[in-house]
C-alpha cells in the first residue's frame, strides 16, 4: 500500500536530525530528537480521536507537531485561522464536525508514545478563509504536501524566522518546509520588528517572510542590526507599492522577493530581486507565473489553475482541472509578468458617474509622498476615505494636492483624510480595512 511520501520525509528528518535545533521559541530550544519523541507522545494522546480534529491555538512548537501527530493516524486537520471571529470559528467546527483541540488542550494531550504500524498514503488539512467578512469557506489541501516534500531537500544549514500564524497557510508551510529541509526554525508568537530584528542577529537568520505592511514597520526602526545572514526574505500576502521593494532591496540587499499566492492556490507567481534590479519597471510586479501553474486574465480578474491548487471546498465537488476565480485584478505584460491593481471587494465606485477607483492605486499615490509611511484606501459611501501615518506633520490639503498631482484626475483625490498613529493590521499582517471604514 503506498505511503504519505511527506510524512515518510518528516519521520526521517526527525530521525536523522538529532541534536540539532528544531525550535527556538519564547527563549526555549527543542531539538530534533525532543521533537521525535513528543511527535510520538502526541499520537499516543490522539488514539481516542476518529475522523477529524480542529486545532485552535496561538504559535507553538505544539501546534505543528500535533498536526503532523494527527496526520500520522490518518485524522483529517482543521487549522482554525487566528484572524477568525468567534461565530467563523464556531462555524467552522459546525461545518466539519471537527473535535476542538485548544492551547490548553495541547498542553495535556502528550501520553505514552505510540505511532500506528502504518502510514496513511495522504494527508489532509483545511484551511478556513478568515471569516472576517461572513461564514468562512473550508479550503482542503492535500496534493501539496507530497509536493512540498519534493520541493523541500535535505539541507540541514538554513535557520528561518516565523511570525505568521501556524494556522495559515504561510507560517504552517514555512515550518513544515524547514522540518523537510532539517533546518532550524525561530518561531514567535506574534509580529514584533524590535524582535525579529534582534533575533535575525541572534540566531544568523537566513530565510524569512513578511507581509507589506509588517516590512514597512521593519524598514521604519532606527537599527544597527546586522541582517547580512538573511539569503531570502519572501514578500506576499497582501499588495507591495514599488517603493517598497526598492527600500527592501536597498536596506536588504539582492535577496528580495516577491510571491504571489492565496490560500486556495498557495503558489502562483513569484519574482526574484535579479529580475527587479535588472528591470525596475517590475518592482511593481508579483513575477511570473511558477511550473506546473496557469493564469489568464477575464474581465480583468486573474484565474488560476495548476498543480498547487486546493483539493476544493469542503463539502463542494473537487475542483479538478477547473480555474479559480482569484478575485484580484490584474493585468499581464508582454513578457508575461503579472501586475495586481486591487481587490474586486476593494475597487470603489465613487461619483455620480460611478467611476472605478482601485484602492492600490491610490494608496500607492500617498505612500509617494515623503512622509507618509502608511495609508490605506475605503469606501464612505460614494466618496475616497483615506487612513494614512505620517512621520511629521502633514496637511490634509497637502496629501490632496499630491495625490491630484500624480495621478491627475480630481476622482483619485480621497475625500477626507484620517491620520493615526498605525494601520489595524489581522493577525496575518493584513491592513484590516473593515476597521478603518467610517462609523
Amino acid at each position: 500500500m503506498p505511503v504519505s511520501f511527506f510524512l515518510s520525509r518528516v519521520l526521517s528528518a526527525l530521525r536523522d536530525g538529532g541534536e540539532t535545533v528544531l525550535f527556538h521559541h519564547d527563549g526555549t530550544t527543542m531539538t530534533y530528537r525532543a521533537a521525535a519523541d513528543l511527535l510520538t507522545r502526541l499520537s499516543g494522546g490522539l488514539t481516542q480521536y476518529r475522523n477529524m480534529i480542529a486545532i485552535d491555538a496561538p504559535n507553538r512548537p505544539e501546534v505543528v507537531l500535533t498536526q503532523l501527530a494527527a496526520q500520522l493516524r490518518g485524522l483529517e486537520v482543521v487549522l482554525i485561522a487566528a484572524s477568525a471571529s468567534r461565530p467563523a470559528r464556531a462555524a467552522a467546527l459546525a461545518a466539519t464536525g471537527a473535535t476542538l483541540l485548544t492551547d490548553t488542550d495541547l498542553d495535556s494531550l502528550a501520553k505514552s508514545p505510540s505511532i500506528p504500524d502504518s502510514l496513511p498514503d495522504r494527508v489532509t488539512t483545511i484551511f478556513p478563509s478568515g471569516g472576517t467578512t461572513g461564514t468562512p469557506k473550508l479550503i482542503r489541501h492535500s496534493g501539496i504536501y507530497d509536493g512540498m516534500a519534493h520541493i523541500f531537500r535535505p539541507d540541514g544549514t538554513k535557520t528561518a524566522l516565523v511570525t505568521a500564524p501556524l494556522t495559515h497557510m504561510t507560517g504552517n508551510a514555512a515550518v513544515l518546509g524547514a522540518l523537510c529541509c532539517g533546518n532550524t526554525v525561530v518561531l514567535h508568537r506574534e509580529f514584533n520588528a524590535t524582535e525579529v530584528l534582534a533575533d535575525i542577529e541572534r540566531h544568523r537568520v537566513t530565510t524569512l517572510s513578511l507581509t507589506p505592511p509588517r516590512l514597512a514597520t521593519l524598514l521604519q526602526q532606527q537599527s544597527t542590526t546586522d541582517t547580512s545572514s538573511v539569503q531570502q526574505l519572501s514578500l506576499g500576502a497582501a499588495p507591495l507599492p514599488p517603493q517598497r521593494m526598492a527600500e527592501a532591496l536597498k536596506r536588504f540587499g539582492p535577496v528580495v522577493g516577491q510571491g504571489y499566492g492565496l490560500t486556495e492556490a498557495p503558489m502562483i507567481a513569484s519574482i526574484s530581486a535579479e529580475e527587479v534590479l535588472a528591470r525596475p519597471e517590475l518592482l511593481g510586479s508579483v513575477g511570473r507565473i511558477v511550473p506546473g501553474m496557469e493564469a489568464r486574465i477575464e474581465n480583468g480578474e486573474v484565474l488560476v489553475r495548476g498543480l498547487s491548487m486546493m483539493d476544493g471546498y469542503h463539502g463542494s465537488p473537487p475542483i479538478g482541472d477547473g480555474w479559480l476565480h482569484t478575485g484580484d485584478l490584474g493585468h499581464f505584460d508582454a513578457d508575461g509578468y503579472l501586475f495586481l491593481h486591487d481587490r474586486i471587494d476593494d475597487v470603489i465606485i465613487t461619483g455620480e458617474h460611478g467611476t472605478k477607483v482601485a484602492s492600490t492605486t491610490v494608496e500607492q499615490a500617498l505612500l509617494s509622498h515623503p512622509n507618509i509611511t502608511a495609508a490605506a484606501v475605503v469606501a464612505n459611501g460614494d466618496r475616497l476615505h483615506a487612513v494614512v501615518v505620517a512621520k511629521t506633520r502633514t496637511t490634509t490639503e497637502e496629501l490632496k494636492a499630491h495625490v491630484h498631482q500624480e495621478l491627475g484626475k480630481e476622482h483619485f483625490v480621497p475625500s477626507t483624510v484620517e491620520f493615526r498613529a498605525e494601520l489595524p493590521l489581522t493577525p496575518v499582517g493584513k491592513v484590516d480595512k473593515r476597521q478603518l471604514i467610517p462609523r
